[in-house]
């Protein structure tokens, strides 16, 4: 697998070597020791979640208060996902900066965000499903929510028609309003960071 980081630090991008046959394919998805020797850090899953959407939905941007703090590790499983991350960390040299994938099945595209940047997604096809793979369970009263539609961060969705969102999202703070709020998570320099 190639494991390469983004332009926003800590963030990840997993493509994997995918074998094919006359079965069909195989590919291995996620390796925590290969992980960890790029990474410097270790990533110990504590709950898996699903989600799935019809085309159009937009979901995010999501993070969560620390602590717990929460990493996430993100596979698309059925259908497509164009998937941003944003990084929410006041501090960081790319504070309210985005990066952008597709993920789809077929290319076996993983991201992993860290602690402290946020994470959302638009559905490409109907009963598209994301695996999210987390550092930390729910707690009740630690997430939070950036409205994907905040001018300032200026996402570029792609969408040609108005998504489907949750009212939640819809009617999420603004970056300004959750760092003016203290809910943002500082950002922590690579040679910083627990291990």
């Amino acid at each position: 697998m190639h494991i390469a980081e983004l332009e926003i630090p800590g963030v990840f991008v997993v493509a994997p070597e995918l074998r094919k046959d006359d079965r069909g394919s195989f590919f291995e998805g996620m390796r925590a020791d290969e992980f960890e020797k790029v990474m410097g850090r270790s990533f110990v899953p504590r709950q898996i979640n699903y989600s799935v959407s019809q085309e159009n939905t937009l979901r995010g941007i999501h993070s969560v208060t620390s602590p717990p703090g929460q990493a996430k590790f993100v596979t698309c499983v059925r259908g497509a996902l164009r998937d941003f991350v944003v990084d929410l960390r006041p501090g960081s040299p790319t504070f309210g900066q985005s990066a952008s994938n597709i993920l789809d099945p077929e290319s076996g595209l993983s991201v992993f965000v860290p602690e402290g940047v946020g994470h959302g997604f638009l559905a490409l096809a109907d009963d598209s499903c994301i695996s999210y793979v987390l550092s930390s369970v729910y707690v009740p009263g630690t997430q939070i929510d950036i409205n994907p539609l905040d001018p300032d961060l200026a996402l570029p969705w792609g969408w040609t028609r108005p998504p489907l969102m949750s009212q939640k999202d819809a009617n999420a703070m603004s970056l300004r309003e959750a760092e003016e709020a203290g809910l943002l998570l500082p950002y922590q320099a690579p040679d910083a960071r627990p291990t």
